[in-house]
This record gives C-alpha cells, sequence and structure tokens, in this order.
C-alpha cells in the first residue's frame, strides 16, 4: 500500500482539492516513520516543503482510525502568530473527520479554552509559556486532558535549541507526560538545524525512544544574493572610484529600481524604497526600535513622494490586531505591499507569495539568515535576499576599531559559513542551565503544594534536561531560596512557596524563562497599539506601530499609556534584546579580512569598503594580533570571541585584572572588540 494510498479518505480528499500532482519527499519519508514505527521524528526540509502536512496527515489519519478519548497531539508553537496561521490551516483539514483543533494562549478567548476544559480532544496547539502557565493553575485537570496523549509536535525546533526556552519545553513535557502518565512520541519540524543528530539526541529526553532523521534529497536551488554597503550621510565608499579596477568586480543590481526616493533621503533606506514599488516584500531589522523607525522613514518617503502608504509593521510589541492585519494584507495577491518586521516574520507564517526579501545589517545567526531568506523563492520563484548594510561615517580622527565594517563582516561571514561549509549553530546541550533550574524549581512546588526536600529534588533533578546538575549543587540552591524567602520550610519539614517567590511567580512573566522588562500598554481611543516600557512623562511623544502619538494620561497603577496621533519622529525604545553571536562567526569574520578573496554578490560600495578595511587590518596587524597599540597608553583587544565568550573574557578583565594590569577607561563594543587605556 502506498502512502497516499494508507492516508483518510478525507486526508486524499484534501490532497485533490489543491491539486497536488504527487507526494512530496518529506511527507513521504514523515508518513513511513509515523505509520510503521514508535519512534520520535526531526524532519529537516526547506521553508515551504510540507513539513507540517507532512507531520499531521498521518497523526490525523490515526485519529479518524482510532480517536483519542483527550487531546490526542499537542502542537507547540514559538510563536502566538505562528500558532494562529497554523490553527486556521488545521481547522480547515480535520473539519471532515471531526477531529477538534484548539488553541491556547494569550490572545485566545476564555471561552475557548473552558470548551477544551469540559470536552478535551483532537489537536491542541500552545506556547512553552501557556503550557508552563497550564502545568501551574491547572494542574489537576492534566491527567483528565492528556490522559490519552499520543503525539507533540514542536515546530521550528531550531527556535529553541540555543536557550533555556528549549529546556524549558522539554521539561514542560517532561512534567506534563509524568502527570498525565503518557509517554507520547515527539515530532520536531525545523527547516535550518545544524547538527541533525543533536537535534534528535535532545528530542529524544526521557522518552527511552530514539529519534528518526529521514534523509531528505532536495533539489539544489540558486539564491539571489545582494550586498550593498552605505553610509548613512555623505561619500558613499565607491563615490569616485572604479571598484572593479581596484578590488575586483562588483555584482550588478538584482533588479532596476521602480521608484525614486525624495532629495535628501538616507541611502541605505532610500534603496529599499526605491526596490520595493510593485513588490511583495520583506524587510527584516535586528530589534523593535529599528523595525519603528525603518517603518516610519519609509512612509515619510511615500508621504513627500505623494503616493499611497506601500509600508506595513509587524513585531513582537505590536498589538495582535495590528499584527494579524499585516498578515492578512500581506496574503492579498492583489496588493503589493512591504512589511518591516523582526524575527516574529522570520518563521513559517504563511503571508502568501514575497518576491523579496531584504536584510538591514546583518542576523545574528546563519539560521537566521537562511530562515528569512527562505521566506522568498516559493512557487517557482528563487530566494532573494538583499542585504543592506549600513555605517556611520567614521570621523577623521576615529581610532582602529572604529573604522572596521563591523556589520559587512558579519554579513559576508553568514553566507560564507553556509556556502563552504553549511555550517549553522548547533543546539547547546551542555549547559548548566541554573536560571531554568530556579524556574522549573519553583513551578514544580507551586504545582504540586508542599512537597519534602527529597521528593522536590526527585521530581526537578530527575528532568533530563538537568542531567549535569549535582545533588550538591540542588542544596546549596534551596539553602539559598530559603534565605531569601523565596522557599519556606513548614513545622513538618516540607517546603512551599515563600512569600518572596509568590511575588516573583504573581506576574505572568514568571511563564517565560527570558528576562522581560516592565511593560505598558499603550491605547489610542478605543486601539491598542502595543507595548513600551519606560514611558515618558505626559506630553512627549512616543513611537510604535509605525507611527508618532503623544501621550496624554499614564495609569501607572494598571500600565495603561493613553495618546493620540501627531505628526512627527522619535526613537522608539522596547528594553534591551542583546544578539547572540556565535565564535564561529567571529572566527569567519576575522578570515574574511586576512584573505584576499572576492565574493561575487557585493556591490560597488562593499566592495571598496570591504577593500579598505583589508588595507586597514594589513598596516595595522588587527587581524594577526588581539591586542593592539592605538597610540600612547590606550590599547585594543579583538578577541574574536562568540557573545558569551567575549562576555566571560571581559567581566574576567574589569573584575579580576583591572587593578594588576591598571585597566582604566574600558570601552566595549560586544562582541567585537574592548578598549582601554593600561
Amino acid at each position: 500500500m502506498s502512502i497516499f494510498e494508507r492516508y483518510a479518505p478525507f486526508v486524499q480528499d484534501f490532497i485533490y482539492r489543491n491539486r497536488w500532482a504527487d507526494l512530496r519527499a518529506v511527507q513521504v519519508a514523515a508518513a513511513d516513520v509515523i505509520f510503521n514505527t514508535d519512534e520520535n521524528l526531526l524532519l529537516t526540509a526547506s521553508t515551504a516543503s510540507g513539513k507540517t502536512e507532512a507531520a499531521f496527515f498521518p497523526i490525523i489519519t490515526l485519529f479518524s482510525e482510532e480517536p483519542p478519548t483527550s487531546v490526542g497531539c499537542i502542537y507547540i508553537g514559538p510563536l502566538k502568530a505562528l500558532i494562529n496561521d497554523q490553527f486556521s490551516r488545521l481547522t480547515d483539514l480535520c473539519a471532515e473527520a471531526d477531529i477538534p483543533v484548539w488553541h491556547w494562549h494569550g490572545d485566545v478567548a476564555q471561552s475557548h479554552k473552558e470548551r477544551l476544559l469540559k470536552h478535551p480532544s483532537g489537536i491542541l496547539q500552545i506556547t512553552p509559556e501557556s503550557l508552563e502557565a497550564m502545568l501551574l493553575h491547572k494542574h489537576t485537570a492534566i491527567p483528565g486532558l492528556f490522559h490519552d496523549l499520543r503525539f507533540i509536535v514542536i515546530d521550528e525546533v531550531h527556535s529553541l535549541l540555543r536557550g533555556d526556552r528549549g529546556g524549558q519545553t522539554l521539561c514542560l513535557i517532561e512534567r506534563l507526560s509524568r502527570t498525565a502518565g503518557v509517554n507520547p512520541r515527539r515530532i520536531g519540524l525545523s527547516a535550518t538545524v545544524g547538527d541533525p543528530q543533536g537535534t534528535g539526541d535532545f528530542l529524544s529526553f526521557g522518552t527511552k525512544r530514539c529519534t528518526i532523521i529521514p534523509k531528505i534529497d532536495a533539489e539544489g536551488s540558486r539564491w539571489r544574493l545582494s550586498m550593498e554597503h552605505f553610509y548613512v550621510s555623505g561619500t558613499q565608499a565607491a563615490d569616485n572610484k572604479n571598484p572593479d579596477e581596484e578590488s575586483g568586480k562588483s555584482a550588478p543590481c538584482l533588479d532596476e529600481k521602480t521608484d525614486t526616493a525624495p532629495a535628501h533621503a538616507d541611502p541605505g533606506i532610500g534603496y529599499i524604497f526605491e526596490h520595493t514599488r510593485g513588490k511583495k516584500c520583506l524587510v527584516f531589522v535586528n530589534s523593535r526600535e529599528e523595525c519603528e523607525a525603518v517603518t516610519t522613514t519609509l512612509r515619510s518617503y511615500c508621504e513627500r513622494k505623494h503616493e499611497p502608504d506601500r509600508f506595513l509593521i509587524h513585531h513582537g510589541n505590536l498589538s495582535a490586531s495590528y499584527r494579524e492585519t499585516a498578515e492578512d494584507l500581506m496574503k492579498d495577491e492583489g496588493r503589493c505591499l512591504t512589511t518591516v518586521t523582526t524575527s516574529t516574520l522570520e518563521l513559517g507564517i504563511d503571508i502568501g507569495r514575497l518576491e523579496r526579501a531584504f536584510q538591514i545589517d546583518a542576523p545574528w545567526t546563519v539560521s537566521s539568515f537562511l530562515q528569512r531568506m527562505g521566506r522568498t523563492g516559493r512557487r517557482e520563484l528563487p530566494p532573494e535576499m538583499w542585504f543592506v548594510m549600513r555605517e556611520d561615517p567614521p570621523e577623521p580622527r576615529a581610532m582602529l576599531p572604529e573604522i572596521i565594517p563591523w556589520k559587512l563582516l558579519q554579513g559576508i561571514a553568514l553566507v560564507q559559513l553556509y556556502l563552504e561549509e553549511r555550517w549553522v549553530e548547533p543546539p547547546r546541550l551542555d549547559r548548566l542551565p541554573y536560571s531554568l533550574l530556579y524556574h522549573q524549581t519553583m513551578s514544580t512546588l507551586a504545582s504540586c503544594g508542599e512537597l519534602s526536600p527529597r521528593k522536590l529534588a526527585e521530581k526537578v533533578l530527575t528532568l533530563h534536561y538537568f542531567h549535569r546538575v549535582s545533588q550538591n549543587d540542588f542544596k546549596c540552591l534551596l539553602r539559598y531560596l530559603l534565605e531569601r524567602d523565596h522557599v519556606q520550610k513548614t513545622e513538618e519539614g516540607g517546603l512551599i512557596v515563600g512569600l518572596a517567590g509568590e511575588r516573583v511567580m504573581s506576574s505572568f512573566r514568571f511563564y517565560g524563562v527570558f528576562q522581560e522588562n516592565e511593560e505598558y500598554t499603550v491605547r489610542s481611543d478605543s486601539q491598542e497599539l502595543g507595548t513600551i516600557v519606560s514611558p515618558p512623562p505626559i506630553g512627549e511623544k512616543i513611537a510604535i506601530a509605525g507611527a508618532v502619538w503623544r501621550v496624554l494620561d499614564i495609569d501607572h497603577k494598571r500600565h495603561l499609556v493613553y495618546c493620540e496621533p501627531v505628526r512627527g519622529k522619535v526613537p522608539a525604545y522596547f528594553g534591551e534584546c542583546p544578539g547572540d553571536l556565535h565564535t564561529k562567526i567571529l572566527e569567519r569574520m576575522r578570515g574574511t579580512l586576512k584573505e584576499e578573496k572576492a565574493y561575487p554578490y557585493l556591490m560597488k560600495n562593499a566592495v571598496v569598503r570591504l577593500a579598505q578595511a583589508r588595507n586597514t587590518a594589513v598596516h595595522s596587524g588587527a587581524a594577526e594580533r588581539p591586542l593592539i597599540n592605538l597610540g600612547g597608553n590606550m590599547y585594543c583587544l579583538l578577541p574574536w570571541l562568540g557573545t558569551y565568550s567575549f562576555y566571560a573574557l571581559e567581566r574576567f578583565l574589569r573584575i579580576k585584572c583591572a587593578g594588576s594590569l591598571g585597566l582604566r577607561a574600558f570601552d566595549s563594543a560586544r562582541p567585537f572588540y574592548m578598549q582601554f587605556t593600561m
């Protein structure tokens, strides 16, 4: 029997209605594992390859043949927007077989959640944070909700691998499985995995199953890739120069411009403005603040040119209605719009056919670069990415580290690492996750009630993600928590959550393991615009949702900001959000400075700017020596280390070495260089 014949009739009808000529390789491979084995599964295939259908076609076929008596499958998505998108896709698919599809996160109506609690069934879509809240507040309901749980599907699994959020997800799955008395199979989906075997091991933690990783022979595809450099003002690097004569051939522009930017426009933003009209595009940036600034600037260019606004905005601090409006407008095939976005549209949310992606500066990871470029190239079009590297013009007396184009080097390194080695960031599975240990200790204690120290240790330390944490380490943590009243000892010798611990856990921010700032919801009349941190005084202006607003009133108790729309331009601020560069990327950046290789995707400004940087590196020794004398007693340290290693070295020098070495005037541009007197 073929895989197609093994599918349920309503799945076959779905395939016919969508006029699929045949099943894709990933769908055949997934169905073979799910139908014919009892093992876990990791599907790694390119964006838009049909991974979601590959996992769910066989799952819902099995459910139609033997309906689960509780929730039968949990789908864990990293973003609410991704869950909302998958919710509509899965609901349509499952409706014919009477398989309910539920979703559960902060934007879901309470009535929907109550219906699930009364009638647990079908498929539940949820974020890690909402699953944490469910285990905490619905602990006694877990066996009834999940006693026949058979599958857990983790989408975009790569996005969880490099931090505590992935560890939290594994801990939650294991805690839920123990409480419900089940051992569901795990299915991971991802387009970009650096170490498939390591990721498979990650998926299998605590299941006593292995993970099958089918080898999918993907068809090779050509990239349409360009990278150009712009100073934000003044003369450009290639002005009055011939880059082809000076440093090798430069790449032409990938397409003719379809508009003209206003006079005196920011060169890099103007370049994007000129090449997006009449196209469906995404413009990726690396922060929410930059997202607001770029959107406001592009919209102002439309206004100055007396053109209709063709730019949308999408990031995590916007209200759900603003994000969903942008997604719906992008799906409209009759409108040529461009959305400026952060990582919120990096993952697999369906926003229709995209022709082009721009990336302002370099993303932090090879994985992000691949995901962002993979949003284009659908429906027979090649993947297309335009890098726009922006840099402030160096001051005439700027010192060595400030005249190196770090973002240009970073972008080249990301591209070359994948082209040369097919390298993507590997999962970090050997960590000592002490912050997550605290988080799961408090969550376990709150959900279970009073526990003896021994019983608490059994519940927490047997979670497989904590395999490197010793009994002595856990005792130290408990003593500290008792001293700080995060945990309290009862007269019977048991442990409960203390008063200080209750204050921490009373905030919804406890459900996520990453640090968040205190946020205020911004409203204008009946509209909810999104959230900001540190609201300015009444009468001042704020930037959010791609527009500028004047603050009318602030309710500090309820964390509300009331405002009205005004004209103008102000910087946005949503709190710190540092990136994480891998050491291998820094090493490749160093190699880019040292080698004479030409890169075929560099355009004329980028070619000249790279040649200038290489010339500077040769004459200063910057690519060869880590410590450079800048003159007198001023030094620069170029460690070529990734973010976490850089932070560790910086703290070591500041705390342990500053006194003995006489280090003063310490200044860092993380993770590129440290500057000090000595």
